[in-house]
């Protein structure tokens, strides 16, 4: 697996199993014991700490097992038993016999805690599995085309929503699709793994790209058909990189036009206009097929309306084209995943944090090779 595919899917996993348990949690129930002795050394003998020293194991069951929690209670009652510990605390017997039943509540809280934590991974484990079958990372270069894809879904916890992408190699050259379904979450899964089925049949079937987006609008009208008033749709945007001529074709259904990214500028392609994917209204002679001229060195950004329609406080939306060449220009150029990441980063901060971005963001960077030129290696995506 390359670097900047492994570090995507590194940090996707990261994001579904959530933020690992502070480490200063371990060490808090040892510095509370420490804090409450030398507290109860220097007060006043008519100052007593002693009832403190029960919440020792309940915060030690938020971090440790039933062992671990059993054994440090242990060695509470005993260090309180002794001689010692009954003059520091002035403890009394149902002092003691309070305690062991807090420490035994703990540990009781603690199983119940690991438990619950091991079937959590579990789910999780299972939920990662499933969801990068869906939508896995891309590799960096498909056919002769470098590719980085960055996707950030609305609903917290989860790798997929209503935006896709995908890139695949064909008879007919390298395809890309960058697409946004309807509704988000994990509520638009079903309809993303149909669409991106579609798509992969018809990137070896179809000859042209007219024929790809139909077969992806009649996949939605199939799926919705069942379903009275389903309004199931879908916009999207498909690039087509022949094998033998140094352009890009383009179309569009609803979605918004690619950035060009050249010489230091950035403008949208002009894609002709067509209707989203699922109205029943794709096909040859309604999809109009755009070819631009590509030079080396081109970079393309692919995207979904979640960038370009966030908001800042003063409700301007956020200009992707304006601010995308500087963003460029501040990553190294052969580093596509760096660019996505450049954009992701601006977008929230354009917006104030990542809170304010409420709809599903979907990156997708291209950079074709020149034909003639050397393949890169192939990637495998497994």
């Amino acid at each position: 697996m390359s670097s900047v595919r492994a570090r995507g899917a590194e940090e996707a996993a990261g994001r579904l199993r959530g933020t690992p348990q502070p480490r200063w949690l371990k060490f808090l129930p040892a510095l509370i014991l420490a804090l409450l002795t030398l507290a109860q050394i220097i007060t006043p003998e008519s100052i007593q700490l002693g009832f403190f020293v029960v919440a020792l194991t309940p915060v030690s069951a938020l971090a440790y097992g039933p062992a671990s929690v059993a054994l440090l209670g242990g060695l509470i009652i005993v260090a309180l038993s002794v001689p010692f510990g009954r003059r520091i605390w002035d403890v009394e017997t149902t002092d003691l016999l309070a305690v062991f039943v807090v420490v035994t509540l703990s540990v009781v809280i603690s199983w119940v805690r690991t438990r619950r934590e091991k079937q959590l991974v579990t789910v999780r484990t299972v939920a990662e599995a499933a969801q990068f079958a869906v939508l896995p990372p891309l590799p960096t270069t498909v056919g002769r085309v470098r590719c980085a894809g960055l996707y950030r879904s609305a609903q917290a916890g989860t790798l997929v929503g209503g935006d896709l992408y995908d890139v695949r190699e064909g008879p007919h050259g390298v395809r890309a699709l960058t697409a946004d379904v309807q509704g988000h979450g994990l509520a638009a899964v079903s309809t993303v793994a149909a669409l991106l089925g579609a798509f992969r049949e018809a990137v070896l079937d179809e000859a042209d790209l007219a024929g790809v987006a139909a077969r992806m609008d009649r996949r939605l009208v199939v799926d919705s058909a069942p379903v009275e008033h389903a309004e199931l749709f879908a916009t999207a945007v498909v690039l087509e990189f022949p094998a033998d001529e140094d352009v890009v074709r383009v179309i569009s259904c609803g979605h918004p036009a690619p950035l060009l990214l050249r010489g230091g500028t950035a403008r949208e392609i002009p894609v002709a206009p067509a209707p989203p994917l699922g109205l029943g209204l794709t096909g040859p002679g309604l999809v109009q097929v755009v070819t631009v001229p590509l030079e080396p060195g081109d970079r393309i950004l692919a995207h979904t309306d979640g960038v370009t329609e966030a908001r800042d406080s003063s409700g301007a939306f956020y200009p992707l084209a304006r601010r995308l060449p500087e963003l460029a220009a501040s990553v190294p150029t052969e580093d596509l995943m760096a660019l996505n990441e450049a954009v992701r980063a601006d977008l929230v901060r354009f917006a104030g944090k990542a809170g304010d971005v409420h709809d599903d963001v979907a990156l997708l960077a291209l950079e074709p090779g020149r034909v003639g030129d050397p393949e890169p290696a192939a990637v495998s995506r497994s």
